[in-house]
């Protein structure tokens, strides 16, 4: 998981009492379904999960996940910020109660995103804060609310960046969600390729296509990520290097950080190309791994 969903539960967690459960992942970065049964009880109030790891680039089966919340009456919220810029998504289909995401993924600028949850929920939740616009009558004694979305939106929003993230919204449905998505899955066949026949990589992450989405998280022997990354910059090249706010998931490979290479719909196979060749750099620079 990203910090992102982590840290806001700990608050929770140390303002209310509630314990948090974690499940595990196996070799591959993959949830052990397996292990969900165990976990989930009659005292579960709510699952949080990624729909897409930004750090490993798998993609979590979100329905199954569902299916199993649900049979002990926990509600489940999606983190969304990898897999709504990068595929279609149907929160009906995905059965989940909140599903949350972010606007700079997706084209849109910083400090926009959206969430969507159930009706029903949002009508019955107070508002987290409070402020103009969120009212419909002020008392001395007590206030009401306005309706949903109003009264979660105190005081003056992003308008700016409302418009712009609805923008980027249209634009990325002009495209088309399912060309987008089709376009990375042969990104990402062709640079695991072109990876695996350059050895001396380590992927990480699942080996099946169905399981990820277009991310590739890699290490180099003994090159740090950083110095990977700085070496690649010099070429223009731009990645990313460290632990992606995913602290956890390195500790379970036993690393600190990784190299990222990801994709999106203005990547074609000349940048991967280009990042094959910076990294043929890096090898003469540290020796074979």
């Amino acid at each position: 998981e990203h910090h992102s969903n982590i840290v806001p539960w700990q608050l929770v967690a140390s303002r209310t009492g509630a314990r948090l459960r974690y499940i595990e992942m196996d070799e591959q970065g993959r949830l052990i379904l397996d292990y969900l049964p165990e976990l989930l009880t009659d005292r579960t109030r709510m699952v949080a999960v990624s729909h897409i790891s930004n750090a490993l680039g798998t993609v979590n089966p979100i329905r199954e996940i569902v299916d199993q919340a649900k049979q002990v009456g926990a509600l489940v919220l999606v983190d969304g910020a990898q897999a709504v810029p990068h595929r279609r998504v149907d929160v009906q289909e995905l059965g989940c109660d909140f599903y949350a995401f972010s606007g700079h993924k997706m084209c849109g600028p910083t400090g926009s995103g959206g969430l969507w949850a159930r009706r029903s929920l949002l009508e019955s939740m107070p508002p987290y804060q409070g402020g103009g616009e969120m009212i419909r009558m002020v008392e001395r004694d007590m206030s009401t609310w306005a309706e949903i979305p109003h009264k979660f939106e105190a005081g003056t929003p992003n308008i700016a960046g409302a418009i712009a993230l609805g923008a980027a919204a249209d634009f990325l449905d002009e495209v088309g969600f399912d060309a987008i998505a089709e376009h990375e899955r042969e990104l990402l066949s062709y640079a695991l390729e072109r990876l695996d026949d350059m050895g001396g990589i380590n992927v990480y992450g699942p080996t099946d296509l169905d399981e990820r989405s277009g991310v590739i998280s890699f290490t180099m022997g003994d090159a740090h990520p950083h110095d990977i990354s700085t070496i690649l910059d010099s070429r223009g090249i731009a990645i990313r290097a460290g632990h992606h706010c995913a602290q956890l998931v390195m500790q379970h490979f036993g690393i600190s950080a990784t190299a990222r290479a990801s994709f999106y719909l203005y990547n074609s196979t000349d940048d991967v190309d280009r990042l094959i060749e910076g990294l043929a750099s890096v090898k003469e620079i540290f020796g074979p791994a």
